[in-house]
């Protein structure tokens, strides 16, 4: 029991580590330093699959899955939407990730 609460409290703790390198890979985003930015995803990616951590839908939104850049939409990606999925395409490898949007359920009367 107690390896499970420690294994809990490290993965919280990871999670709040990773929401800080992507807030500053989008900072460094910003100031045009795309290769720090990747670095942080990198240093994200690496420290989920140490402790086996999902990562939350708007993290893994930011980062292409194929080439692991960072990715801000409309500068080097493109989202469309297209049959109830969010499709981004992204500029770096020229890769597709789709998303499957929510659907909503229609009340019976």
């Amino acid at each position: 029991m107690a390896r499970y609460k420690e294994r809990e409290k490290l993965k919280k703790h990871v999670l709040e580590r990773i929401k800080v390198l992507f807030r500053e890979a989008k900072i460094q985003f910003k100031e045009g330093k795309q290769e720090l930015a990747d670095r942080y995803v990198y240093l994200t990616r690496k420290a989920a699959m140490k402790v086996n951590l999902k990562l939350p839908k708007e993290i893994k939104r930011k980062f292409c899955k194929h080439c692991h850049k960072y990715i801000v939409p409309g500068v080097n990606a493109r989202v469309r939407i297209h049959k109830n999925r969010v499709i981004y395409y992204c500029f770096n490898c020229k890769g597709y990730m789709r998303f499957m949007l929510k659907m909503k359920k229609i009340k019976k009367r």
